[in-house]
């Protein structure tokens, strides 16, 4: 390729015809050159000339000899100077709006010029082969920037409309769970915290209900994070209704003890922290001009996504379970999992090889299409697609509220513009980039403290017995208090049973009669619920303890206890109540086992379930003083 650059000057003399603006000169008879100077040029709107070398070298032939120009691409400055190769790319780059994170990091990160001046080398030496490779990922045409506003404006949108979901569904259930006659009131455990721990408790559990531990209160940040939703779903300073969602839903979060521990709500949380650096920093919304997107904002969200299937795929591997293994785990799955839907019952009955060819492919998309976000467009829309096609599948057989709508709603961030489909015949102008971006200097930290401690979080998912040096330890306690850099897996191990839990109530210990709930399952006739995206806590709670000991859930003994007293919020979170005059003087639970019925006992019985007692979860209860 010429004489090593080295050899090349760095500056023109005060002879050489000045430039007007910098000038990429590049190599003409170089088809890959030609295409990525032609997608350059789109994002440099006019701020820098670009010219081959095989017109422009005349200009400069008494301080640049025609090997410079032949053995790398070149930047000359108005001031004279120049620069060439991997630095003179990025620097050009930097001249376009919003400047350049690559620039950024040739200057600052130690090492990164090296292995990018090398990268630059190779391709050089191997263009017919880069532009091979280019073609197959990008496609023939060059292609314009890729650029992610409308992908932005969407998924703010849903984000919006998840958050909205998230805070009613909880809210309506609010008093039963947590209010004063609740089965878990927050006043006397955020007391009993504060008493135990003194002033570190406001730390330890950061929420707002520290301020007024009431129903009340706790009403209000309802009301006050269904209202900053709405506003969030209309663009209506969208920064500014993130930072306050994410502040009001952790104080929720954390008030909310063990109904609000799930997977879902974390990653609710996380994504939601994040996105306020994507948002734009602006109070209304504009259909001709759109604030500039922060690529590293971009990359943390793209990397949740990452590590939210990629750790959900290893868990299961790295767990030993055997069903997982031998690809039988949705033998098991579609009946054991917690809220199935009535099309759980028909997959159901699909015989096993296809099963084991679904898991397989379960693997495949958890494991490899995560990888694809970080390739180019062809590639990150195909890893796009296979986690939005699992969501849909997950969601069609299983009720597991918000979660699958905010996983794919994420996936839509590896859709660029050029994918979504223009309406009308129109062709609509350009938008206008204006405003204000979160700074460079504030979101690198960010980005270095995510992949931090979010290394040590995939180390754990591949070897889960392992320890973290004790600084990295010490520091994530700091943070994980928040609920916002978290480590992810759903279904590590495969339930293979189906217990659960039936209430009943008695007056004179003899005759016994069931409690219905909502959606758990109960009659053997009803069909399986379609609840989602509405999440009833309660029920799910009773999966969970079904699963294990009366002794290890104390919140289920209040339960009962609340059953006991009659407490009208507890029994609204029920369908029925079979003591409607006054509550039962004993109260207790029996243990079942459920089962998907076949289709040959669905024909005969119109069954969705077969069931078998196996004894009592917890003995018969009655209150000392019933008043």
């Amino acid at each position: 390729m010429g004489e090593p650059l080295a050899a090349c000057p760095d500056r023109l003399s005060r002879t050489a015809p000045p430039t007007e603006r910098p000038l990429l000169v590049y190599d003409g008879d170089c088809q890959f050159c030609l295409r990525w100077i032609l997608r350059w040029q789109r994002a440099l709107n006019g701020k820098v000339d670009v010219a081959p070398f095989q017109s422009a070298s005349d200009r400069f032939a008494e301080d640049l000899p025609i090997e410079c120009f032949q053995s790398s691409i070149r930047l000359i400055e108005p001031d004279g100077k120049i620069y060439a190769g991997a630095e003179a790319i990025f620097r050009a780059l930097n001249y376009r709006s919003g400047g350049s994170k690559s620039y950024w990091c040739y200057r600052r990160i130690p090492g990164f010029s090296f292995f990018a001046e090398a990268a630059y080398r190779v391709v050089a030496k191997h263009r017919e082969l880069a532009s091979r490779l280019t073609t197959v990922f990008g496609g023939k045409q060059p292609s314009a920037p890729t650029t992610y506003y409308r992908a932005r404006r969407l998924f703010l949108r849903l984000l919006g409309l998840i958050y909205f979901i998230a805070i009613v569904s909880f809210w309506s259930q609010a008093d039963g769970l947590i209010g004063h006659d609740g089965i878990a009131p927050l006043t006397p455990w955020l007391d009993q915290i504060r008493d135990h721990f003194g002033v570190q408790a406001y730390w330890l559990y950061p929420t707002l209900c520290w301020l007024s531990p009431t129903d009340g209160f706790l009403n209000l940040l309802c009301g006050a994070g269904a209202g900053l939703s709405v506003l969030l779903l209309f663009e209506v300073a969208p920064a500014l209704c993130l930072a306050l969602l994410w502040l009001i839903y952790l104080s929720i979060a954390v008030v909310g003890q063990v109904f609000m521990n799930f997977q879902w709500d974390y990653l609710l949380l996380e994504t939601g922290l994040f996105s306020v650096f994507l948002a734009p920093l602006r109070l209304l919304p504009s259909s001709r001009s759109e604030t500039p997107i922060s690529p590293w904002a971009h990359f943390i969200l793209r990397w949740l996504l990452f590590r939210l299937m990629f750790m959900s795929g290893v868990v299961k591997l790295t767990s030993g379970d055997p069903s997982w293994w031998k690809l039988t785990a949705l033998d098991f799955h579609y009946w054991t999992q917690p809220l199935p839907t009535p099309l759980a019952w028909w997959v159901n009955q699909i015989p096993g090889w296809f099963q084991a060819f679904s898991v397989a492919l379960m693997f495949a998309i958890e494991l490899v299409a995560p990888f694809l976000l970080f390739f180019p467009k062809r590639f990150r829309l195909i890893g796009a697609a296979s986690i939005f096609l699992i969501q849909v599948l997950i969601a069609a057989t299983g009720n597991y509220c918000f979660f699958n709508l905010l996983t794919a709603t994420l996936c839509i961030l590896a859709v660029d513009d050029s994918v979504w489909p223009r309406f009308g015949r129109k062709e609509r102008p350009p938008l206008k980039l204006t405003g204000l971006r979160w700074p460079s200097w504030l979101l690198i930290p960010v980005v270095v403290i995510v992949l931090s401690f979010s290394g040590p979080l995939l180390w754990q998912s591949f070897f889960p017995d392992s320890d973290w040096p004790p600084f990295m330890r010490e520091g994530y306690a700091y943070i994980e208090r928040f609920r916002s850099l978290n480590s992810y897996g759903l279904f590590r191990v495969m339930t293979t049973t189906r217990p659960e839990i039936i209430v009943e109530g008695s007056e004179d210990s003899v005759t016994w009669q069931p409690y219905e709930f909502k959606y758990q399952v109960g009659d053997v006739q009803r069909a399986p619920p379609i609840v989602a995206p509405h999440q009833p806590r309660l029920d799910w709670q009773l999966w969970f303890a079904a699963l294990g000991d009366v002794h290890e859930e104390p919140w289920f003994v209040n339960f009962l206890a609340r059953l006991l007293q009659g407490s009208q919020p507890v029994l609204r979170l029920l369908k029925t109540n079979p003591f409607p005059d006054s509550p039962p003087r004993y109260i207790r639970a029996k243990l079942y086992e459920y089962h998907f019925t076949t289709w040959d006992e669905r024909q005969k019985t119109g069954a969705w379930w077969s069931r078998e007692e196996k004894g009592m979860y917890c003995p018969a209860l009655t209150l000392r003083n019933r008043r």
